[in-house]
């Protein structure tokens, strides 16, 4: 048993990591883990180290929130929570934009628990049944996100942009294509805006000041139900599922954050139900899980749920002081600086991860990312990056 909670440990330091560096996503460490996996066996049980990665990818979703809203740095999964994170953050309610996403993370997570065995039934029959339309049901999505937009020519030219660029560099041999592609397009863009504009961050509240009625709930049931739709299909992503939850509960303004926060926890724990069930791993860490285990039972399912569980609650707590720490010594910093040690940060980890090529990936991504805060034209329309790759996947 002290192995168990000695992994739980682990896991959460390394997510902790992983939930505040930009670009450290939990998929590389995993599989940095695997690589080593022959010389940690010798010192523990395969079971041990599909703990660490488990507890890793929980917190991580827990914490990856606070570099998307107080830095604007986004991860692939919480980009859309980049916006409406933002303009909290510069009404000086940064703190409470986390709150909200830590709020979605931990209701969606039990929420989907207690729904682990319908899921586990269920999932075989949704996947045969929506896999041949899946695509046109997001073409209908996409549709409807143009109508939808008081400016439908300039929202209709960035989801072509973006859409374009997304299916150029996902189809290219770039490593780590996501991360110039999308932190030019939601967090450079809207840096560099900032900069010209003067923009300096009020002074932070770390209390509630933002109240969560009975109505903003029904996105605990969007990131529940639309976080394990992601999980079920390859190609889509928090961000898409995000979209057609929006549409499918009308949800808005500061449940937004709670939908975005719950479908990317959902998203991983339900990963799991997945391999039970259709034998698809459609998460990198769930992945290397199971190349560690090779295979998941009920016991284990059960078991892994339970460390799940556990896992939520502890980083809950953590990502809401670790917010707090940030809204204190955020307003202490000339926001210029930030901006500028972000945009060099990112600049040079596109470098890293992604070359030369990554970096020009990102200069064409940001230009796009501009495009809808000139314009006025929604910026969720730069989701065509992903959106446009996934329905030429599923259609073509």
């Amino acid at each position: 048993m002290i192995e168990y909670l000695i992994g739980i440990i682990i896991g959460i330091l390394f997510g902790i990591i992983t939930g505040l560096t930009p670009g450290v996503h939990i998929n590389l460490v995993s599989v940095l883990l695997l690589s080593v996996s022959s010389f940690l066996l010798g010192f523990t049980s395969p079971l041990v180290m599909a703990v660490v990665i488990i507890s890793m990818g929980v917190t991580h979703t827990f914490l990856d929130s606070i570099p998307s809203v107080f830095l604007g740095a986004p991860d692939p999964d919480t980009v859309m929570a980049v916006l409406p994170g933002h303009k909290l953050l510069f009404e000086g309610k940064g703190w409470d934009a986390v709150r909200l996403t830590v709020i979605g993370s931990l209701l969606c997570l039990i929420f989907a628990i207690i729904l682990m065995p319908l899921f586990a039934f269920i999932f075989p029959l949704i996947y045969s049944f929506l896999k041949p339309i899946l695509g046109w049901i997001l073409v209908l999505i996409v549709l409807i996100m143009l109508i939808k937009d008081s400016e439908k020519k300039w929202a209709l030219l960035v989801f072509v942009f973006s859409g374009i660029l997304g299916l150029i560099v996902l189809n290219s041999e770039i490593t780590q294509p996501l991360f110039p592609m999308l932190s030019g397009m939601f967090g450079v863009s809207a840096l560099l805006l900032s900069l010209s504009n003067s923009v300096e961050i009020p002074l932070q509240t770390a209390e509630e000041t933002i109240d969560v009625s009975g109505k903003d709930f029904l996105a605990i049931i969007g990131g529940a139900i639309s976080g394990s739709f992601v999980a079920l299909f390859p190609g889509l992503g928090a961000a898409q599922a995000a979209a057609l939850s929006t549409i499918v509960f009308k949800i808005k303004e500061y449940a937004y954050l709670i939908l975005v926060g719950g479908i990317n926890t959902v998203n991983f724990v339900i990963a799991l139900v997945s391999v039970y069930t259709i034998s698809k791993a459609r998460n990198g860490a769930i992945a290397v899980v199971m190349e560690i285990i090779t295979e998941i039972d009920v016991t284990r399912l059960v078991f892994f749920s339970a460390i799940v569980l556990i896992v939520g609650g502890i980083a809950t707590v953590l990502a809401l002081k670790i917010a707090k720490g940030f809204a204190v010594v955020i307003e202490y910093v000339d926001y210029k600086w930030i901006s500028l040690g972000i945009i060099g940060f990112i600049t040079i980890l596109s470098l890293v991860l992604s070359g030369w090529i990554g970096l020009i990936v990102l200069v064409i991504s940001t230009a796009v990312g501009v495009i809808p805060q000139l314009s006025g034209c929604c910026r969720s329309n730069a989701m065509g990056c992903l959106l446009l790759p996934v329905i030429v996947f599923y259609i073509l």
